[in-house]
């Protein structure tokens, strides 16, 4: 069985930082909210976007998939009382000069062993689909 440990402290009244092995990251704990770092709601959306990224990274070499570049664009709706995450919407653009059946399998494979996804998905609804990136860029 695999364990994390994160330690997070608060710096002062505009934010905190947490920390796990050699890195750091700076949070927006302020009230009033700061631009330079993610807000706990923000920092959840990135680890469902890393999550995705990882496994694809994971899986690519497993299916034998040409993995050329890959973006995951989240958006998270709100609830107020209780406040509570109640949709995340989630696209997944990859640059890849595979098939649409192989692009499909890889966003299958993806979902099915993303710990952080999974978890999220049994919580919330989570719902996106994955497409090839353009040539436009």
């Amino acid at each position: 069985m695999l364990t994390y440990d994160v330690a997070a402290r608060r710096v002062d009244a505009h934010g905190s930082l947490a920390h796990t092995k050699e890195a750091s990251l700076t949070l927006d704990t302020d009230v009033a909210g700061r631009q330079d770092a993610f807000n706990p709601a923000e920092l959840l959306l990135a680890s469902i976007a890393a999550c995705m990224i990882k496994g694809a990274e994971r899986v690519a070499p497993m299916i034998q998939f040409d993995l050329r570049g890959m973006e995951v664009r989240l958006h998270g709706v709100r609830q107020e009382a209780p406040p509570k995450m109640i949709r995340i919407d989630y696209e997944i653009i990859v640059d890849t000069p595979e098939t649409d059946h192989r692009l499909d399998l890889l966003h299958k494979n993806t979902r099915k062993y993303g710990t952080v996804s999974n978890t999220i998905a049994a919580a919330t609804e989570l719902n996106g689909a994955i497409r090839r990136a353009s040539a436009e860029g």
